[in-house]
């Protein structure tokens, strides 16, 4: 997979673009209409998200993803920060604890990973986000005018709009209610393994640098200590796909 290392320009801006500032002319994508989208949970690690492309079932996981209509690889991947709070809440059944969201609202970094997709592959892995079968398009015209739109009641069902980068939007899901309306939970030993292994993927972080910054967040504080969380990471090799057959995410 090529990996591009960039920070997102800001929300509205349209970017420096590879054709000029907000070009929709050829790029990477050989024609395709694409976009990016920034995870910031546990799609940070890429052996979990080729889960929702390809289908599988990421290690340390309950449920089993269906996978994308469309299973090409991102045409790119790319390390982004964005401004706000990722916090950890809800009662996961695939996870069996708390789950990320992002506030963008909120103060501090927050790591992310970008995949340039197709929007079909979006709408695909945000249904899946929300344990639903892929297989419909999502309305992308608000969010890409305003910035917000609630695509639905769920709490991976409001989009939004984080900025551009290569004169292709940035999107991402989160919860409507934001860190100030959510009832935060502790997450489990899994779900932060997998966070982890992607930060050192995408980030290049340590065990002791992903731990100090997960630990941390709402949700996880108090209830995981940094040392902990290094532990944790430290013993891990990345989970990966416990089906056996999920195939690797390849470069395009």
């Amino acid at each position: 997979m090529k990996t591009v290392w960039a920070a997102a320009e800001g929300p509205g801006s349209d970017g420096p673009g590879p054709d000029g500032p907000g070009s929709d002319g050829p790029g990477p994508d050989g024609g395709d209409s694409l976009l990016w989208y920034a995870a910031y949970g546990s799609n940070l690690h890429a052996a979990r998200f080729a889960c929702y492309l390809y289908g599988g079932r990421p290690g340390g996981a309950a449920l089993r993803c269906p996978g994308c209509r469309d299973r090409r690889p991102p045409r790119l991947t790319a390390a982004l920060t964005l401004p706000g709070t990722l916090y950890f809440a809800g009662n996961s059944p695939t996870w069996g604890g708390g789950t990320a969201s992002y506030d963008p609202a909120g103060h501090g970094p927050v790591p992310c990973r970008g995949y340039l997709l197709t929007p079909g592959q979006f709408s695909d892995i945000a249904a899946q986000e929300m344990r639903r079968p892929p297989g419909a398009d999502l309305d992308l015209t608000r969010v890409l005018a305003t910035g917000r739109d609630r695509a639905g009641p769920g709490r991976y069902e409001t989009l939004l709009r984080v900025g551009a980068l290569g004169g292709r939007p940035v999107l991402t899901f989160t919860s409507p209610a934001g860190l100030a309306g959510a009832e935060v939970t502790a997450p489990t030993a899994a779900y932060l393994r997998t966070l982890g292994a992607g930060l050192a993927e995408a980030h290049g972080w340590g065990p002791w640098r992903a731990a100090g910054y997960l630990a941390t967040r709402p949700g996880a504080a108090g209830h995981w200590g940094v040392g902990a969380v290094a532990a944790l990471l430290g013993r891990a090799g990345g989970p990966g796909d416990s089906s056996g057959n999920r195939p690797a995410l390849k470069g395009s």
